[in-house]
């Protein structure tokens, strides 16, 4: 009962929405209350509040910003979320396509060049990259 009214006490103050358990947009996940707003979901738990900011802050980390504080570059996770940044998007590399960063060979061209039948070996001595960064590219476009 204490994670309803938190829900509640959550949603009024910081949301802004009164009455909560009268509106179409609250949902539950089975464990948490969830509340449809603005376009998206929001867990309204305290525990997953935590949760959600402590990824929200590690996404945010991997964006580079311009010196007026406007996002310039991102870097993706891969899957296994490592601290490394082998894959870049940068709107003024390759149109903003994914590219290896440092090179601006664009990931989608380097699987193609894969299903095509080439090997990794022949694509890292074409484009002066190393194997690893092939190899990350591709998992990027797989993934």
């Amino acid at each position: 009962m204490t994670a309803v009214r938190d829900a509640l006490t959550y949603a009024e103050e910081a949301l802004g929405i009164e009455r909560l358990l009268l509106r179409d947009e609250l949902r539950t996940s089975g464990q948490d209350l969830v509340l449809e707003h603005l376009g998206s979901l929001i867990t309204l738990s305290r525990s997953s509040q935590m949760a959600m900011r402590k990824l929200l802050a590690a996404h945010l980390e991997r964006v580079d910003r311009d010196v007026d504080a406007l996002p310039s570059r991102l870097y993706p996770f891969r899957a296994e979320r490592s601290t490394d940044r082998p894959i870049v998007i940068d709107p003024h590399i390759s149109f903003g396509r994914p590219t290896v960063a440092g090179s601006g060979v664009a990931t989608g061209a380097l699987a193609q060049r894969i299903d095509a039948g080439e090997t990794v070996e022949a694509l890292a001595w074409d484009y002066g990259l190393e194997i690893a960064q092939i190899e990350d590219a591709i998992l990027y476009e797989r993934a």
